[in-house]
């Protein structure tokens, strides 16, 4: 974990253990760091990494206008293997590449991770493996992918579900205030990967918020 750290805040790589699949983090707020995440995964700008955090309470420090339903969702899901796509808050000081104002945030169920993320702050983490190969379940199969362009690889054992978070787009949603207080929500959230969390549990909370299959 120091080592992890120590790395994280030289701008270098780190592989760590999530609940879902094992992921490659930088600093969120080291644009070195992120341009070294995206060029060992063989990537680009035009494919922004999702930001790990410690808890829901730092949702309100990196998205802006956050819909009640993104709340609701974090409650329920969180920590787990959700990731939401909410506006990002304007004056972050950050680069994660062409995020368009968006920024994916997740909530990891590790206790690992989660320990890593309440000494770092925010990490970027995509899956750790190579563009269009399948994601590392283990330190040794992330280690294989990476090599020595990773510094230091946790091994937390096997990943617990095996399969990559499911991500919601949720910046569809606009919500307004009429003169009486009540709260008009309008919109739709996109789901743009399935994964480990089913949709059918999502649209027990979101109802018809949620896009049709």
């Amino acid at each position: 974990m120091r080592l992890a750290k120590a790395s994280l805040g030289r701008h270098e790589l780190a592989v760590i253990p999530t609940d879902t699949v094992y992921g490659i983090a930088a600093d969120a707020f080291s644009a070195k760091g992120v341009e070294s995440l995206l060029a060992a995964k063989g990537r680009g700008p035009q494919s922004p990494p999702p930001v790990l955090i410690p808890s829901a309470k730092t949702m309100d420090a990196l998205a802006d206008s956050i819909p009640k339903i993104a709340r609701q969702l974090a409650e329920t899901f969180w920590p787990g293997a959700l990731t939401m796509i909410l506006k990002a808050q304007p004056s972050l000081k950050w680069d994660l590449g062409e995020t368009k104002g968006t920024v994916a945030l997740r909530v990891p169920d590790h206790k690992i991770t989660l320990a890593l993320l309440e000494e770092t702050g925010p990490l970027a983490v995509s899956s750790a493996n190579l563009t269009g190969q399948p994601a590392a379940t283990t330190a040794v199969e992330a280690e294989g992918y990476f090599g020595s362009k990773v510094k230091v690889y946790l091994d937390g054992g096997p990943s617990p579900k095996g399969e990559a978070s499911t991500i919601l787009d949720l910046t569809g949603i606009t919500e307004s205030l009429s003169l009486g207080g009540a709260v008009t929500t309008t919109g739709k959230i996109r789901v743009v990967r399935q994964g480990a969390l089913r949709i059918e549990q999502i649209r027990s909370i979101a109802k018809d918020l949620l896009e049709e299959d």
